[in-house]
């Protein structure tokens, strides 16, 4: 009996994710690009210069995996995410930002963020939070994962309290802010009370630079 040589198994070609880069520095889309290209299994279909270029794009590219920027201009990068994600709820969506205050990884995560990475985080760390993501998996590094824990465990400020504290931090008395919201001062001065309490500030300078810090705040 002659025995038939078995065929040679033939390797499968990896799936091809395909990926979007929002971010408003070209110099960074660029290099992010020439970076993700090296890996056989990633490729660059798309880049957008901010929030609403990037909203746009995703009909016409439909990229397995956007990485998103937090600040950007037109649409912000938390805000771009709702955006899609109103459109598209299956959406895979990486943020990839140099910010990490408590505040800002949350409203990310609400609007539909799957991912959360800092800009520094090591290549091969984006890599696996790409695939990861792409497999229907969230992906958070670790650092980002315990502040965001951090802000779950603290006393969370009212919308009101929040409209106090930007006025802060913009440098408005509390006459300042009793003309603006239409409220009695002595009203200003409980809810600065409250304000510093919850931040565990030991005065308005530091609650203006917990604010910041948590991205509670902008300038």
């Amino acid at each position: 009996m002659i025995m038939q040589p078995k065929p040679m198994a033939t390797m499968q070609p990896p799936t091809v994710i395909r990926v979007m880069i929002a971010d408003d520095h070209p110099a960074l889309r660029e290099g992010l690009s020439a970076l993700l290209e090296r890996q056989a299994d990633l490729q660059v279909v798309a880049m957008a210069a901010d929030g609403q270029q990037a909203v746009a794009l995703v009909p016409t590219h439909q990229p397995d995996v956007i990485l998103m920027d937090l600040r950007m201009p037109c649409l912000e990068g938390a805000d771009a995410v709702a955006a899609i994600c109103a459109q598209w709820p299956e959406a895979r969506i990486i943020i990839l930002t140099t910010y990490d205050g408590d505040e800002d990884i949350y409203r990310a995560l609400r609007a539909g963020a799957k991912g959360y990475l800092l800009k520094d985080a090591p290549c091969e760390e984006l890599f696996t939070a790409i695939r990861q993501v792409h497999g229907g998996q969230k992906y958070i590094m670790s650092q980002v994962a315990q502040k965001l824990t951090d802000r779950f465990q603290s006393s969370e400020l009212t919308d009101r309290e929040l409209e106090v504290l930007q006025l802060l931090v913009q440098g408005n008395t509390n006459r300042d802010i009793s003309a603006a919201l239409c409220v009695a001062e002595g009203t200003v001065k409980f809810h600065v009370r409250n304000i510093l309490d919850k931040l565990g500030a030991s005065d308005r300078t530091q609650a203006v630079t917990i604010a910041l810090k948590r991205g509670l705040a902008r300038l």
